[in-house]
């Protein structure tokens, strides 16, 4: 496979995640491991926006997340379900965004250089939580609307019959 590097820090972010998206399709379409799935979509993000930290965090247990494929420093190995941005997300099955981490109550801190953040929940069809996606980058104020999106449409893709056929 060809190497797909892209940088779209400077890109108008609409733009940016569609293409991102697409290119995300190009490289999972026919692969049904989710690991695998997991990691692609890590790196692939990580790369594209130069985050501090992106990766995911599954659910193990009803109470419980434990870390998955990611890229940056050493995250938290584990979460529960309500406990900081994280928690929140899955427990609330909704994407938080916090544009600065200081703020956030029971916030935890992982990475001291964290500033601001972004947790998108990966729910199956059914609504069920599989995981929740989470971005970190070391500016306040980095993520709005448009991430939440462009992350919810990937995320959206990811967890149903997308990863088998490119929609």
């Amino acid at each position: 496979m060809a190497e797909i590097r892209v940088d779209l820090r400077r890109a108008p972010k609409p733009r940016a995640y569609e293409e991102l998206h697409s290119h995300i399709i190009n490289v999972l379409v026919g692969i049904d491991d989710d690991i695998a799935g997991m990691a692609t979509i890590s790196a692939m993000v990580h790369d594209s926006f130069r985050h501090l930290w992106t990766g995911f965090y599954r659910q193990v247990s009803p109470t419980l997340l434990r870390v998955g494929p990611y890229q940056g420093t050493l995250g938290c190995l584990e979460i529960a379900v309500g406990r900081g941005v994280c928690g929140t997300a899955a427990a609330e099955r909704r994407t938080v965004i916090v544009p600065d981490v200081r703020m956030f109550p029971g916030h935890i801190a992982c990475d001291e250089r964290a500033r601001s953040e972004i947790v998108v929940p990966v729910l199956d069809a059914n609504g069920a939580l599989l995981a929740v996606f989470d971005v970190d980058s070391e500016r306040t104020a980095t993520f709005d609307e448009q991430d939440r999106v462009g992350l919810e449409r990937i995320m959206t893709w990811f967890a149903g019959v997308g990863r088998t056929v490119a929609r």
